[in-house]
């Protein structure tokens, strides 16, 4: 049996966000904001926002339980600070905490507590599907 540790990332998170696109909308902010204080511009990918969930999905899958700030740390890149040193950059709590809401909402992940997020078997079996269809 193929599971996610099988295939590579990126055609099982695009194969993943197509279907998450029919379980849930994305909200209306999503076109207006930047993904985190280290970037200069939002997204430009017009389904960027189910992508993002389905990276968050399987990065459950394979290093969870996971919280937002963990997540915030792990989706963000240095900060570019002038003439100054860069830092390391923390992605959008906001976008990340709808986004695993959403996930939650739809069966894929649940709360454990003082744990973070970890994924459910039905979260398991629909990865695992993907990875099935990718391979």
């Amino acid at each position: 049996m193929v599971t996610v540790y099988d295939v590579k990332a990126e055609p099982l998170i695009m194969e993943a966000a197509e279907d998450l696109e029919e379980e849930f909308d994305a909200p209306e902010w999503t076109n207006l904001v930047k993904t985190g204080s280290d970037r200069e511009r939002p997204p430009e990918q017009e389904n960027w926002y189910h992508i993002r969930s389905a990276a968050i999905l399987r990065k459950i899958y394979t290093d969870g339980p996971l919280g937002v700030s963990r997540l915030r740390t792990v989706y963000g890149k240095r900060k570019d600070n002038g003439h100054g040193p860069e830092h390391q950059g923390k992605a959008s709590g906001k976008v990340i905490r709808t986004a695993l809401q959403n996930l939650e909402e739809a069966g894929l992940v649940e709360t454990e507590e003082g744990e973070g997020r970890v994924i459910t078997e039905e979260g398991q079996a629909f990865l695992d599907e993907k990875s099935e269809e990718v391979y």
